[in-house]
């Protein structure tokens, strides 16, 4: 997702969720139980789709993954 003001590209944030997932072996159905979240959810995350982050969803998934925000997200700047 890219953000543009004034012309100026700011760079985009990209949700590495799906590679952390993959890297450690955790199943899509052990996030959606263990984090409480939906499965559509889980789905945007994981195809770094996600229109506006949700706070809360993102806590719960750190959470349950034992993980940092950096672990599952970078800014990469143009």
């Amino acid at each position: 997702m890219k953000v543009k003001e004034s012309n100026y590209e700011l760079g985009k944030i990209v949700i590495t969720l799906e590679e952390y997932r993959l890297s450690r072996n955790i199943s899509k159905n052990k996030i959606v139980l263990g984090a409480g979240i939906q499965r559509t959810q889980l789905q945007k995350y994981c195809q770094n789709k996600v229109a506006r982050v949700d706070l809360g969803v993102l806590s719960r998934i750190c959470h349950f993954l034992n993980c940092n925000l950096d672990d599952i997200m970078r800014y990469e700047p143009n």
